[in-house]
Parts: structure tokens; sequence; C-alpha cells
């Protein structure tokens, strides 16, 4: 199992920056697959980033280029530089966690973190 707990959100306006963190209670190299997902009001959770136990990550289209996932094995963090944010990023952000084994796989999530982008 692991324990996830984000942290950064807030009010910004557009083309500001915030920084996110998901502190893990394991260390994040036995961690199969890391994440961050968002959600918004009516709307479907999200993949924003994954980052693979190999390091390779994934971003979502629509924050390619503006965000940066990050790690700090020392600390078992992860980070999510956001900048260029616009309105439409606001959501609550989740921190994901997935272990693999013989059954399959589990999912653990963070509490959430809100990001509210004024236009």
């Amino acid at each position: 199992q692991v324990q996830l707990v984000e942290s950064g959100g807030g009010l910004v306006q557009a083309g500001g920056s915030l920084r996110l963190s998901c502190a893990a209670s394991r260390s994040i190299f036995s961690i199969n697959t890391m994440g961050w997902y968002r959600q918004a009001p009516g709307k479907q959770r999200e993949l924003v980033v994954v980052i693979r136990s190999g390091g390779t990550t994934n971003y979502a289209d629509s924050v390619a280029g503006r965000f940066t996932l990050s790690r700090d094995n020392a600390k078992n963090t992860m980070y999510l530089q956001m900048n260029s944010l616009k309105p439409e990023d606001t959501a609550v952000y989740y921190c994901n966690a997935r272990l693999l084994s013989v059954y399959g796989f589990n999912d653990y999530w963070g509490q959430g973190t809100q990001v509210t982008v004024s236009s």
C-alpha cells in the first residue's frame, strides 16, 4: 500500500505558475507508475501526466509544454510544475500511484488539491 498527500494548490491568475507536491509513504522507486490527474466540475477525471518506473513520461496534449513532472527520490515526493496556467486548468488535482502484482494492479489516490485559475 501507499499513502499520498498532495499540497501546493491555490488561486492564481491566468499566465501564472503553481507547483504541486505529492508526498508518498514509501519509496517512489518501488511504485510502478505515478501520475497526476485532474477533475473539473461536471467533468470526468482526466490524465494530466504519468511517469513509469523507467522514467518515461506521457503528458496530455492540453498541458504538454506547460507542465513538467519531476521527482525527488530522496524525499519520496513527486512534483508538478505548472506554468502558463489557463482558466481551463481549473480543477481538483489528484496524485496517483499504481502498484502491480500477480493479481493485477491497485490504484491509490491522494485527497486532491484545488487549483483555480482566474481570467
